[in-house]
């Protein structure tokens, strides 16, 4: 699996700094919560972090995320080839690094199989989306990735076309992928994606119809990831609608009847809540 960065040099004494180890406390740390939530079950799962340029910490194969530790996490170059530890790298690292490779500004990702998200997956069915606004303000619209073989080079460029729009993808048949700043945040979306996943889910089996926001509404909840800069990978540069992925349309199988948007009034209350809770993480960051 080759790179246009594959000529880079390796600095593999990052791995030791006070930054890595503070890192690698940090990959550990949500590999007990992905375990505790039972979003990962026996050596299922993987979280990396880009700590250099061509340098990128990741959890190792065939270990439970609820027993890791720092010793056994290892580093990997943009190319796969591991630099540092003494586990075994996991083959579905390459899937992590068309991440970095495609959006440089992304610093981590976690892969995981939460049950309600993976459902989707498995149906090859995007999350409908318009309806709670913190899953359009921390995640948004979700791509549903064709199917490869995990660890393969066709797997891992399967995310690459989402990578600087999005945050989180669903794997066709596999499970999700999340990405963002930090491995915390990452973490933070997979919660997310799953939560909203398996909400709307019994929202359904109480057989009222569903509430969307309208268009203009969405914008709003858009124009919150911008002021507290989240980015938003459903916008451009300038701030236009540049989003085509297979979460781009609502379930087909709703009803145009069944749909109720919201009130202006209901939508500003639901906006304050989501604005409130949003500037209140970014405080405590």
């Amino acid at each position: 699996m080759s790179s246009s960065l594959g000529t880079m040099e390796s600095n593999p004494t990052l791995f030791f700094t006070p930054e890595a180890e503070a890192i690698k406390k940090e990959i550990c740390e949500a590999g007990k919560k992905l375990w505790l939530r039972q979003y990962v079950d026996g050596n299922g799962g993987n979280i990396s972090y880009r700590i250099g340029p061509n340098e990128v910490i990741c959890t190792p194969t065939l270990i439970s995320k609820y027993d890791i530790t720092p010793d056994d996490l290892c580093m990997v170059d943009l190319d796969g080839n591991q630099i540092a530890g003494t586990q075994k790298r996991t083959s579905e690292i390459f899937l992590h690094l068309e991440i970095f490779k495609a959006a440089p500004e992304v610093k981590a990702a976690v892969h995981c199989h939460p049950p309600h998200a993976t459902a989707h997956a498995i149906v090859h069915r995007a999350p409908e989306y318009l309806t709670i606004p913190e899953f359009e303000v921390f995640v948004g619209k979700v791509p549903v990735l064709p199917y490869a073989t995990p660890g393969t080079a066709a797997f891992a460029k399967t995310v690459a076309p989402y990578a600087k729009k999005h945050n989180a993808a669903l794997l066709a048949n596999h499970g999700v992928i999340c990405w963002g700043d930090t491995v915390t945040h990452a973490e933070w979306y997979a919660e997310v994606l799953e939560t909203y996943c398996w909400t709307v889910l019994i929202a359904r089996q109480l057989g009222g119809p569903m509430h969307y926001f309208t268009p203009e509404q969405e914008v709003g909840l858009m124009d919150i990831r911008r002021r507290y800069s989240i980015p938003d990978h459903r916008l451009d540069a300038a701030g236009n609608q540049d989003c085509d992925c297979a979460g781009g349309a609502l379930d087909s199988t709703v009803r145009e009847s069944d749909k109720i948007e919201l009130t202006d009034a209901q939508f500003e209350k639901l906006v304050k809540a989501v604005s409130d809770s949003v500037l209140k993480a970014i405080r405590n960051k």
